[in-house]
């Protein structure tokens, strides 16, 4: 363990709380609101999960903080229902670590101060938060099994395994370390992006161009606000008057452009369009979630370059405006 890492685990104050799958949006905002009274600092993580900075809550309430754990799980189930998994530790990863491993249906795992490191190292290395299974699959296949054993090895040995980004990712949280702070945020709406056709057109390539410009619109949006959407909604409006809309997941959330454009294609081919005059369509991101929470450790470096790409596109249109540079399709239809 690095000095850097014994400093930032003198005292765990993040907490991660994981509520009922498919809890109903209205119960998930009740549940938001006995954690407000706990602590200003409050993230929500749509559809059933959030985040709490309890270093306030700590002095206020004069407890421990698995006390405040307790505590919290006492209203939550007595006023609302809803049992929670509560998890607490130095660090979101830490924390959020913590709580999945909370049996059903609640409890408090609270890591005690100075023993991250040691929590987490019998651990499979499946059970780290931000670690999915193809980064589980990659480290198996070189006998890595366990969260110690991933803490044991150089960044440098890691890295070659997962790529730059993703090896220096993975063995940071492997050692207790993730300096990323809970960021007040209440429950996100949705998003939504629309274009309206200057004259009824059944022109296919028009239409995809005109898709793919709401997805670029979409993406740079999420970006900016520090989202990603966990489904896309696509809505078609046609010159009779009638309209179709159909919703999809995607695999995980995600604000950029090449995910989102795949899963809006797919969209647009399950319409089935033929002879069909479109007057507008609108794409909308669903269940918005915290991006830099819900992003997962890639060991695709193909896809890292394109991410380094994107968001150098990003700078550019925030410099120069938002239409000075964008896939040739959309530039065609224009």
């Amino acid at each position: 363990m690095t000095a850097g890492a014994v400093r930032a685990d003198v005292v765990p104050t993040v907490m991660h709380v994981r509520c009922p799958d498919r809890l109903p949006e209205e119960t998930y905002r009740q549940v938001l609101e006995e954690l407000a009274e706990f602590s200003p600092v409050v993230q929500a993580l749509p559809p059933s999960a959030a985040l709490v900075e309890l270093k306030g809550a700590l002095r206020y309430y004069g407890t421990d903080t698995r006390r405040l754990g307790e505590m919290l799980r006492v209203r939550t189930v007595s006023r609302l229902g809803v049992d929670v998994r509560i998890g607490i530790g130095s660090s979101i990863t830490a924390a959020a670590t913590a709580s999945a491993q909370v049996p059903q249906p609640g409890g408090v795992l609270a890591v005690p101060p100075g023993q991250t490191v040691d929590w987490l190292a019998p651990l499979p290395v499946e059970a780290l938060h931000g670690i999915g299974p193809r980064q589980a699959a990659a480290l198996h296949e070189y006998g890595i099994h366990t969260v110690g054993r991933l803490a044991a090895l150089s960044p440098a040995t890691i890295q070659r395994l997962l790529g730059g980004k993703a090896g220096r990712t993975a063995t940071d949280r492997a050692r207790g370390i993730d300096p990323r702070p809970v960021v007040p945020r209440a429950l996100p709406s949705s998003a939504t992006v629309r274009h309206t056709f200057d004259r009824h057109t059944l022109d296919g390539a028009t239409v995809r161009a005109s898709l793919l410009e709401l997805v670029v619109q979409l993406g740079r949006g999420l970006r900016r606000r520090g989202q990603a959407a966990r489904a896309l909604t696509l809505t078609l409006r046609f010159a009779d008057g009638t309209g179709w809309e159909k919703t999809r997941r995607l695999t995980e959330p995600s604000a950029h452009d090449d995910d989102l454009r795949t899963l809006a294609y797919q969209l647009m081919d399950a319409a089935g369009l033929q002879r069909g005059r479109l007057t507008g369509i609108a794409l909308k991101g669903d269940d918005l979630v915290d991006a830099q929470v819900a992003q997962q450790i890639s060991l695709d470096t193909a896809r890292e370059a394109r991410l380094v790409s994107e968001a150098a596109v990003d700078r550019i249109r925030d410099k120069f405006g938002p239409h000075i540079i964008g896939p040739a399709a959309t530039r065609h239809a224009s």
